[in-house]
């Protein structure tokens, strides 16, 4: 039997945003396969996501939304509809590791107090008691800098395993990567995956739907390359790339702290970069 509602909307959708649709859905069933999560796992989460977005995105100016609207436009059986309502929203709030690791990268990247003399992040002597003069930082001083509540011992162990840092001959804490991005923790990197593509699907999204001004979304695309080319391509990318997030990075950090003085926050933004590379098809 249908649980689904038999009055909803059909729209025929176009033939390219249906190839687009297929093209962007096959890597997360990839990714979806590779855990073990099945088709019928989808179609909740498919149904819990459809319901949301019709309330939040969908209602009328100066009425309220009501189930049988939600079930109209959606096609989710009303029954379900009211069950998923008044369910707790999901909370998706980073996991503590990278709260406090982006703000201690963030300042660790940008701060000359944390820099060798070329601007990268320099070593940094594990304890405060191991710093050999006054003007030099320890990896305890950055960590104080963001949170005097936390350990900087206990940041250090969660780093460690997640491969952002390691330690040296001379106990000195050094950033493995140019940007908070774990190495290791799958939770880290679930919750990466979802923000970032999040964010370059909302851009996609306006730009398709004509926002005015668009977002930002640029890609340079080549085949029948050689392994070679693509290395050389790939590499470049990176060095080029985190030239320009490192200046977003120190800038942003800048305008934050203005800001958050004269009162006038409320917007956030992202912006991010991607290199892929497969055989062509």
């Amino acid at each position: 039997m249908n649980t689904e509602s038999d009055n909803s909307a059909s729209g025929a959708p176009t033939p390219a945003l249906t190839r687009a649709v297929k093209q962007l859905l096959r890597p997360l069933v990839g990714l979806l396969l590779d855990n073990g999560l099945t088709y019928s796992w989808l179609t909740k989460v498919l149904k819990m996501i459809y319901v949301d977005v019709a309330e939040s995105e969908f209602g009328l100016e100066q009425k309220p939304q009501t189930d049988s609207r939600i079930s109209l436009l959606t096609g989710v059986h009303r029954k379900d509809v009211r069950k998923l309502r008044s369910e707790d929203k999901e909370n998706f709030d980073p996991p503590a590791s990278i709260f406090i690791g982006a703000q201690l990268v963030a300042i660790w990247t940008t701060n000359e107090r944390f820099l060798d003399t070329s601007g990268r992040p320099a070593p940094l002597p594990r304890l405060s008691s191991n710093v050999e003069n006054a003007d030099a930082s320890s990896f305890e001083n950055l960590v104080t800098l963001v949170s005097k509540d936390i350990r900087p011992r206990a940041i250090l162990d969660e780093w460690l395993r997640l491969g952002a840092v390691s330690l040296d001959q001379d106990d000195r804490v050094c950033l493995e990567i140019d940007a908070f991005i774990p190495a290791k923790g799958f939770d880290e990197k679930a919750f990466y995956l979802g923000k970032n593509v999040h964010d370059h699907m909302a851009a996609a999204r306006s730009n398709v739907q004509s926002a005015h001004p668009p977002f930002l979304e640029r890609s340079v695309y080549y085949d029948q390359l050689s392994d070679q080319s693509v290395e050389e391509l790939a590499q470049l990318s990176e060095k080029e790339g985190m030239i320009l997030l490192k200046r977003l990075n120190k800038r942003a950090l800048q305008l934050q702290k203005r800001d958050i003085k004269s009162k006038t926050t409320g917007k956030r933004m992202n912006f991010g970069l991607y290199f892929f590379s497969d055989r062509d098809s």
